[in-house]
């Protein structure tokens, strides 16, 4: 790569949701934004979380000076221990919140004493080898969020991460419409990288304060517990349960591990109010009258062992939901979850408990994070960008947002880049270069140390799909002959004839009969021919191809 020219290289973000990862390289200095990781779809059995491959920061693990938080979000932070892991002794900078989740995740990992974690304070700009950066306020539906402008040697570059346009937000932060304007009075930005999360939906996304008078009705007509559940980092929204808690005098006990350490870390920088007295534990809740209690409980998405599945089948210590409750779901339905969701929606109206969720039809009790379709064009107006590369999103999201762009007549062009490739820019051009390394490491366990490679997902599958047959001999170690009859057993794999097992057993008894002496000592020899010559009958006779792994025993 050439020295004197900026780069832009995505590891993780484009083509997918989350995993959210981008490099920022002048010469021999280059800039992380944001770390994240992304759950796993059903086809990665028993995988945890996903991670960028991040071979190309390894590569060029002397020349990464920081990595940059835009927000506290999993996908733009939770990647974080892994990353750090791998390079070691590299400054993390975000703003005060984000901090405060990261320094538990670091723990947790046992990370935090050898990373540096550096503030950065909206509007504050800083330095890092050639790069100014100036964080800018944006609002999202988590707080102390920023965009970052990086003022390079070629041109600004501006990355919006997640963002809103929010110009009542309840923490008294509003969208910076000021910074963003100023960089486009000063000669607009050389490259917008902007966030495509709601690119398909039209006009503007509500403020924060839209649930507020439906939430407050609910909260008024509830004649039992309320139930009110919540993604953990909804700080808004959290601070609204507690003031409407308030307002219509309920006590607030908080359940669930992630929520109460959200609600910790807003309460200590203040970004929730907690009325005195307001507070009570799990296990006063039945100390008060039902229509003095709210609880707060974690487990919006059906999350099997959350607080709030465990309390819909009754299996919670606390959180014992009673015919008349009143459970709110205040968040959206997340694409792959709805079994989940709905499940446990089913259990609960077992319980005869009233659910309000958002299904279109109750009113405005959610309101996303993301920008739409005006804001996007707002941005874009604002900060005049030369080039435009859409982040965030899958491809169609991507695709749609280039088109969007376009269409403003603004951008000179836009790029279409996925993870990997390579942006380079001057003053006056921009080319794709060859692609680095890129993709997804995925992570059992929840543990950075055990990496899952294909080979294990596809065994898995395979397994999942087709199903186990193992085939044990006992072969005597002196005389190299067969002790009794070969068995077999099956997992998860379903005989049509029991004869067919019966009949595998000769087959097995033949290819010990035709095979040699040597042939038997040597046991990986004997295992493969045993494995290849039952495959053959099994498929032939059943079609099917379950994984088969013969065992020999010495006896």
């Amino acid at each position: 790569m050439s020295l004197d020219k900026l780069h832009i290289i995505p590891l993780g973000g484009l083509g997918e949701f989350g995993m959210n990862c981008c490099a920022i390289r002048y010469g021999d200095h280059i800039l992380v934004i944001d770390a994240g990781l992304m759950f796993p779809d059903e086809e990665l059995l028993g995988v945890d979380i996903v991670v960028p491959d991040i071979g190309y920061l390894v590569e060029n693990r002397e020349k990464v000076k920081a990595i940059l938080l835009t927000h506290g979000h999993e996908d733009h932070i939770g990647g974080l221990p892994w990353i750090l892991t791998e390079l070691r002794d590299v400054p993390v900078y975000g703003t005060e919140f984000t901090l405060a989740y990261v320094e538990g995740k670091l723990e947790e990992h046992k990370l935090l004493d050898d990373t540096e974690m550096l503030e950065m304070i909206p509007g504050e700009q800083f330095q890092i080898g050639p790069f100014r950066i100036q964080p800018i306020r944006v609002t999202h539906s988590l707080v102390d969020c920023v965009s970052l402008a990086i003022h390079t040697p070629v041109g600004t570059i501006l990355h919006t991460g997640d963002f809103k346009v929010d110009l009542a937000s309840p923490d008294g932060h509003p969208f910076d419409l000021q910074a963003f304007a100023e960089l486009g009075k000063n000669g607009g930005v050389l490259a917008l990288l902007q966030d495509s999360t709601n690119v398909d939906r039209p006009g503007h996304t509500p403020s924060e304060l839209a649930v507020k008078p439906r939430l407050d009705e609910i909260f008024g007509r509830t004649k039992k517990r309320l139930f009110f559940s919540c993604f953990s980092s909804s700080i808004h929204r959290l601070k609204l349960a507690f003031e409407l808690a308030d307002k219509h005098d309920r006590k607030v006990a908080v359940i669930g591990r992630s929520l109460d350490n959200s609600t910790e870390i807003a309460a200590d920088l203040g970004y929730i109010d907690i009325p005195p007295g307001i507070l009570i534990n799990g296990g006063q809740i039945k100390d008060y009258p039902p229509e003095q209690v709210c609880v707060l409980i974690s487990g919006t998405q059906g999350e099997p062992m959350s607080a709030l599945s465990r309390a819909a089948v009754d299996n919670h210590k606390h959180a014992r939901i009673e015919p008349g409750d009143t459970v709110l779901l205040s968040s959206r339905i997340i694409p792959g979850n709805e079994k989940g969701i709905f499940r446990m929606i089913d259990h609960l109206v077992r319980r005869d408990a009233n659910v309000i969720f958002d299904d279109g039809t109750q009113g405005t009790i959610h309101v996303s994070g993301h920008a739409s379709q005006e804001e996007l064009r707002l941005m874009i107006n604002l900060v005049k960008p030369k080039y435009f590369i859409p982040v965030h999103g899958d491809y169609r999201h991507l695709k749609r947002h280039a088109e969007l762009a376009a269409s403003t007549g603004i951008p000179k062009q836009t790029f279409l880049l996925e993870d990997g490739d390579v942006l380079e820019l001057t003053r006056d051009s921009a080319t794709r270069q060859d692609k680095v390394q890129a993709g997804r490491i995925l992570i059992d366990d929840g543990s950075t140390a055990d990496v899952v490679d294909d080979l294990v997902i596809r065994d898995r599958r395979h397994l999942s799909e087709a199903g186990l047959l193992l085939p044990i001999l006992a072969i005597n170690k002196l005389t190299g002959l067969v002790e009794g009859a070969p068995e077999i057993i099956a997992r998860g794999f379903a005989v049509p004839d029991p004869a067919i097992l019966t009949e595998a057993r000769q087959v097995i008894a033949r290819t010990l009969d035709a095979s040699s002496n040597e042939e038997k000592g040597d046991y990986g020899v004997i295992k493969e021919k045993i494995r290849t010559d039952l495959k053959r009958y099994i498929q032939k006779n059943t079609s099917r191809r379950p994984l088969i792994m013969p065992v020999i025993l010495e006896i």
